[in-house]
């Protein structure tokens, strides 16, 4: 998957999906409107490297976004973790070099955004800050990592990393790189979990008190993750294997040892990893040729982007893909609460990075979220650890546990 070309590719898609939610009742608008509500995986940055978007502006899933400021307040939502996702390309000395300063760039385009904004966003870095910048009325952005490559030629950069703001660090994605195996890599395991580098990247996230985030991680590499880490870690998206049978989800025994150790599971609203979605050759090709065409989704120039979002969605119409449901998940949700429990569970959309799902297909679609799992029995106290709590309370035990 090359994340930097997911949204635009599922515009028209995501804007031709029928209205799957239920409506929102008053009681339940109220109820998410004075919740703590935050996402931990907002791929959102990407966007905003791209040449005239603007993060005040409302846009469309037709425009290839799901978040952005007006919507945010619409769907009652406080903040998140941006992320600085860095795509894996070759590994040593020029390829770890790249990665860095492709990981430095992301992080800037990320605090100028925050920078620019300042009456709408102000940048967090620890737990608390949360509830006091919802208060004063703004957005709050963290900062995180989704693979760590930039790092893995220099650990020191985590150092950096954590000056500029970074909290949250993922170490692998969907390919295998230095430090360690990811859940996916088509040629399989090469460290059977974490490389000797992967080892001491855990050592020192958390000396430095940042969160660590297996998702994408092997499931050796989580195992060893968890029996290293002196913190608890978190699965900023993840979905739960015993719902959906996919290398990118967690099963029960390691839901059980991720609560054990008092971490978090972010259920993840993404359709590949919730249902089956056959391979199509010729839509493949068609792709692939439209790219050739405009190039990767993100890089089209702005007078070519409407003719691209067209051929795009002729693709679509003649090729469409199944799409899970909000359905889907709600029972990833009900799982994890089932097995983790209800104080080691939250959300992530995975929004701008391909995630969205029929009836949950952007931010504003968070309080039909709260709807549903309301209508499943979750109390008050339940959506308020869900819809955040959770995950900023392993953020601050990483930062209270720092250096030991």
């Amino acid at each position: 998957m090359r994340k930097f070309g997911v949204p635009l590719a599922l515009a028209a898609a995501l804007a031709a999906a029928p209205a799957f939610a239920a409506p929102v009742s008053a009681a339940t608008k109220v109820l998410h409107e004075n919740l703590i509500v935050l996402d931990t995986h907002f791929d959102t940055p990407a966007n905003a490297a791209v040449p005239g978007f603007d993060i005040r502006a409302r846009h469309t899933t037709a425009d290839g976004s799901q978040v952005d400021y007006p919507r945010m307040v619409e769907g009652g939502v406080d903040g998140g973790f941006f992320v600085i996702f860095t795509p894996q390309g070759a590994r040593g000395v020029a390829g770890n070099a790249a990665a860095r300063d492709h990981g430095l760039l992301r992080a800037a385009v990320i605090r100028e955004m925050v920078a620019k904004n300042g009456d709408l966003f102000t940048l967090a870095t620890k737990a608390e800050e949360a509830q006091a910048i919802s208060k004063a009325g703004k957005r709050f952005v963290y900062m995180s990592i989704e693979n760590s490559s930039p790092v893995a030629g220099d650990l020191s950069l985590m150092k950096t990393f954590y000056a500029l703001g970074v909290r949250m660090m993922g170490p692998i994605h969907v390919l295998n790189n230095d430090l360690g195996d990811s859940a996916t890599d088509p040629k399989g395991p090469e460290f059977n979990g974490l490389s000797p580098l992967g080892k001491q990247f855990v050592a020192e996230a958390n000396r430095l008190g940042v969160l660590i985030d297996a998702s994408h991680a092997s499931d050796l590499a989580l195992d060893q993750i968890l029996e290293l880490s002196k913190a608890p870690i978190i699965l900023s998206h993840t979905g739960a294997k015993a719902v959906y049978n996919h290398p990118r989800n967690i099963d029960d025994d390691r839901l059980r040892a991720l609560a054990a150790k008092g971490g978090v599971i972010q259920i993840n609203a993404f359709s590949g990893y919730m249902i089956d979605v056959p391979k199509n050759p010729e839509r493949d090709a068609a792709l692939a040729e439209l790219t050739k065409t405009f190039g990767f989704p993100r890089d089209v120039p702005a007078d070519k982007r409407e003719a691209y979002r067209a051929a795009r969605a002729a693709i679509d119409a003649k090729y469409p893909l199944p799409r899970a449901s909000i359905d889907h998940l709600v029972a990833h949700i009900q799982h994890a609460a089932k097995v983790a429990g209800k104080d080691h569970i939250g959300l992530s959309g995975d929004f701008d990075g391909g995630g969205g799902v029929e009836g949950f297909n952007d931010v504003t679609d968070f309080p039909a979220l709260t709807e549903r799992l309301v209508k499943a029995g979750f109390s008050k106290d339940d959506l308020a650890k869900f819809w955040g709590g959770n995950a900023l309370r392993v953020l601050n035990e990483a930062d209270r546990l720092k250096g030991q």
